[in-house]
């Protein structure tokens, strides 16, 4: 209940929790408010929002419904940013606690796997992985958590080193408690909270990373993902600028709503602030 008083005690975390909960309202009544196929044909191309009844957000450059669009492409950033997030924190995880536990060779060699993947940009791995593996749904969300694991993996390591010598550790291995029961039973869950943090900084990125890749067009195109609807409106910027407008607006609430109840969840984690 306390840590559940401090994330509410701040207005920031409330505003990113409650537009987080509308981000997540929309891709669960996405099928009662659209019934239709979000990427079918429902009426003139480039309709301006507003102008018609029928499209409160208007229609794209083929006279799909983009309001469609927004609802059906909420389920696929979340899906893409909540699956990817959970691939990069139990790979981060389980590099960075054997790392940190273990220290010696184990530790250099982990370090070394993982600054050989911090070598390139996130995004240009992305591209690689994508180019080689393909750009469907399943491809693109596992090329997403694949390449974001070296930061959680960091984290853990650090947790890590500063527990493993704790008294309660030393207590674990008088009573002969295995190596991994250490591991996953007494050191990680100390060392989780920060980690739980960090995994709203991933999930934001992981959003724009697909976002990224939709707009380059290397997303998959059979989704309606916001990302592509920002590409396909990039062909009428100048003119029709509200098909690349509405979806960014949508990526911006959703990145800012994350990153808002990730710092709620630091504030009312962080045992520091405990004592206030």
């Amino acid at each position: 209940m306390d840590t559940v008083k401090r994330y509410f005690r701040s207005p920031a975390a409330v505003i990113g929790l409650i537009l987080l909960l509308l981000v997540i309202a929309m891709a669960v009544s996405a099928g009662f408010f659209y019934p239709r196929d979000p990427l079918a044909l429902a009426g003139r191309p480039l309709v301006w929002p507003f102008s018609n009844p029928r499209f409160l957000l208007g229609t794209d450059n083929s006279g799909r419904d983009i309001a469609a669009q927004i609802f059906y492409g909420a389920r696929i950033s979340l899906l893409i940013g909540g699956v990817a997030t959970v691939i990069a924190i139990l790979i981060g995880i389980l590099v960075g606690a054997f790392a940190g536990y273990y220290g010696g060779w184990v530790d250099n060699v982990l370090m070394r796997i993982t600054e050989a993947f911090q070598t390139l940009p996130n995004f240009v791995l992305l591209l690689v992985l994508v180019a080689v593996f393909g750009s469907t749904l399943t491809t693109v969300t596992i090329a997403v958590g694949v390449v974001s694991w070296p930061a959680p993996a960091r984290l853990t390591r650090a947790e890590f080193l500063s527990l493993r010598n704790r008294e309660f550790v030393q207590a674990g291995k008088t009573l002969g408690m295995k190596d991994l029961q250490l591991i996953l039973g007494e050191i990680l869950p100390n060392a989780l909270p920060p980690v739980i943090v960090y995994a709203s900084v991933v999930m934001a990125v992981a959003i724009l990373l697909e976002s990224a890749l939709a707009f380059l067009r290397l997303s998959d195109p059979n989704v309606a993902s916001w990302g592509n609807l920002i590409g396909l409106g990039r062909d009428v910027l100048r003119v029709q600028w509200y098909v690349s407008a509405i979806p960014g607006i949508a990526i911006l609430v959703t990145v800012l709503a994350v990153s808002l109840v990730g710092q709620g969840l630091n504030d009312a984690l962080n045992p520091r602030l405990k004592s206030r």
